[in-house]
């Protein structure tokens, strides 16, 4: 794009860059292939008149909106398809990512209803089912000739999984299952696609066989017929209506009246039911819940790119948009350029490439433990389980107030739908309830946490995440001495975390010495222990991030280098200074070492000022995924504000039709 169409102020932010942009694209993205691919696949799509709403779905009614979703959904697909196919490459795995994450986002603004047969669906089958079900039914679903969904949330249950209704009954003498919703609060509840996209379903129901309940266990249903798309025989589904956002997805609900389906339908890659009716276990019965961790792991990376795209619209915004003097002598000022802007806008980018380091971390662990799992060895699943529910839980929290935060620094142009914060926060705060409420998912963290401080005072060695509690324990639990560095930083935290769950264990001990039982000992320290799992969480981003910059930085260039450690750094001083309570309660932190800190930060807002056009650039978020007047990369913000005011429906007249049925019938009413 030539720079004379690009606003005067934006390109001066861009002649100040110190680094080199591509070098960032290169690592934020994977390397040149995948930067190739992207920018392909971008390229694409971005003139392609399909995926232009005319007016913008935001106009659109409910049932409209569905409908417009549900064909930008298979055009998309088809698109993606024959752009691998043209490459010599069909292989839907490499593609079946794309209907998700910041394209596909970015693409269908509400959400895809498709998107659960490719996060869930998919995932299910290769977690649950035998290589004979995979035969069966993966080719099917990866060519998308089926399509699933996952049920497992219910009207009355959610994250308490030993708390659903749904049951699947084994009857013998035909060698099927029966499933029932035995009451109004069994029925499924939220599913995405449920409603009217998907006609199969890995359904989570209690199994009970020759009169014995063993647990919760994933079953394939068919819904709806193959041809008609009607449902079948003991099947009630429909949609659960309005919502916040994501109002694409066509979340819906499900019941079972006597429901039956063969016993091959049960899949039987973990736990596995006998002809006779003879259940065998799993190994451990947490491989039930493999595709809840997998979901996890992408939950925390889509969380890092969410956070990039609306930094990437409000930083842009803040150096086109000028408001007040810092100066009165001189022109009003860039919004960027006053500090309290500065501190809305910057600690969301550190906290998208930590949130990013963060989930390649944990995705690297993730496929170490399955490879382990694949061998028998499940040592280090309570671990990877506790990590990724607070990291879930942690990031999403978070995210959510970070989008509202740069929402508001965009004024009131923010607050219009065209600014396009609104859908990026819809699918960020949906994050923090679905695939685990989050403070249930921080008392599951608390829950290791708590077995893995009996294990460290026995002296047992402790898993990779948790390892600074053995240091703790032989520190003889002292106040932690503060260090002014980012080293520091994390090992005043991680004392923080340690001093925590000390109190809770022993809270729970003097409880249960009172009379209470270890459930209600628990309930009544469960604020504490919530608080514990958080800083479990935070110690280890501020490890994770701090550890994976300075590996990266091995391979960069000086200045991006620089960069990178001072957006670390931000991030650290950040997490300090809001956890200032618990450092002066667990560690020698004094009063000018906490003014020194928030020196320390203000640096950091101000190193960091002079490339934050050029940070976002390199996060290269094209227009079309942005879908923000306020974040386009020319920076005419008020032109396109314009044209988007002109696509409403209401200035497609000049006088609306209520004028003459209301307001001029009630104005003369009263003379």
């Amino acid at each position: 794009m030539p720079s004379s169409s690009i606003n005067k102020d934006l390109q001066a932010e861009r002649d100040k860059c110190s680094f080199d942009k591509k070098e960032f694209t290169l690592w934020w993205v994977g390397g040149k292939e995948k930067l190739k691919e992207k920018e392909d696949l971008e390229q694409f799509f971005a003139n392609d008149p399909e995926f232009h709403n005319d007016p913008p779905i935001h106009f659109l009614s409910h049932k409209e909106l569905y409908e417009e979703t549900i064909r930008q959904s298979t055009a998309i697909f088809r698109k993606v398809r024959k752009f691998h196919e043209d490459r010599g490459n069909g292989d839907p795995s490499n593609y079946m990512s794309i209907l998700g994450g910041l394209l596909g986002n970015g693409i269908i603004r509400q959400g895809n209803p498709l998107g659960i047969h490719f996060a869930m669906f998919v995932p299910a089958l290769l977690g649950h089912g035998s290589p004979e079900q995979q035969a069966e039914w993966l080719p099917r679903a990866l060519k998308c000739q089926m399509l699933g969904t996952y049920a497992q949330t219910e009207l009355g249950h959610g994250t308490f999984l030993r708390g659903l209704e749904t049951t699947a009954t084994y009857d013998e003498k035909t060698k099927e299952f029966v499933l029932q919703s035995p009451t109004l609060s069994s029925y499924k509840w939220w599913p995405g696609g449920l409603a009217h996209t998907a006609n199969y379903c890995v359904v989570m129901a209690q199994l009970f066989s020759k009169g014995k309940l063993h647990g919760i266990q994933p079953f394939i249903v068919q819904l709806r017929d193959e041809e008609t798309h009607m449902p079948l025989k003991g099947i009630t589904i429909g949609e659960i209506g309005n919502k916040l956002g994501m109002n694409g997805v066509n979340n819906g609900f499900l019941g079972f009246d006597q429901v039956r389906i063969p016993r091959k339908n049960m899949l039987m890659k973990n736990a596995k039911l006998l002809e006779d009716g003879t259940f065998v276990k799993p190994p451990s019965q947490a491989l039930t819940y493999g595709t809840m961790m997998f979901v996890r792991v992408v939950i925390v990376r889509d969380t890092a790119f969410h956070l990039a795209k609306v930094a990437t619209i409000a930083v842009r915004y803040s150096c086109v948009r000028r408001q007040s003097h810092i100066n009165p002598d001189h022109p009003e000022v860039q919004v960027i350029d006053h500090l309290t802007q500065q501190y809305k806008l910057f600690p969301s980018i550190a906290r998208s490439i930590v949130y990013k380091l963060a989930s390649d971390n944990l995705w690297q662990m993730y496929n170490q433990v399955t490879a382990e799992l694949d061998q028998g060895n499940l040592e280090r699943l309570p671990e990877l389980h506790a990590i990724a529910c607070c990291l879930k839980a942690v990031t999403t929290a978070d995210a959510a107030k970070s989008v509202e935060t740069l929402r508001m620094a965009c004024g009131g142009h923010g607050y219009m739908t065209c600014a396009n914060f609104y859908n990026t926060y819809g699918f960020v705060t949906a994050a923090c309830t679905y695939e685990g409420e989050n403070t249930v998912l921080l008392l599951q963290t608390a829950r290791y946490l708590v077995k893995v401080w009996n294990q460290a005072i026995k002296g047992q060695p402790l898993g990779p995440t948790v390892q600074y509690l053995t240091g703790f324990i032989q520190s003889k639990n002292s106040r932690h001495p503060w260090i002014d560095t980012v080293p520091g930083i994390i090992k005043a935290l991680q004392i923080v975390a340690a001093s925590k769950l000390r109190l809770a264990f022993e809270h729970i001990e003097q409880r249960k010495k009172g009379g209470y039982t270890h459930e209600e000992a628990v309930n009544l320290t469960s604020l504490e222990l919530a608080q514990t799992a958080e800083s479990h969480c935070r110690a280890f981003l501020v490890q994770s991030g701090f550890e994976m910059i300075e590996t990266l930085c091995q391979k960069l260039s000086a200045p991006l280098a620089k960069v990178m450690r001072t957006l670390g750094e931000l991030y650290a001083y950040n997490e300090a200074l809001d956890s200032t309570g618990s450092l002066v309660r667990f560690t020698t932190i004094s009063e000018s070492d906490i003014n020194r800190l928030q020196s320390k930060l203000e640096s950091a807002l101000l190193a960091i000022r002079p490339n934050a056009v050029s940070i976002v650039d390199a996060f290269a978020i094209p227009d079309i995924l942005l879908g923000s007047p306020l974040g386009a990369y020319d920076g005419n913000v008020y032109e396109k504000l314009y044209e988007e005011a002109q696509k409403s429906p209401l200035n497609k007249e000049p006088v609306n039709k209520s004028f003459h049925l209301y307001l001029k019938p009630f104005m003369r009413s009263s003379l």
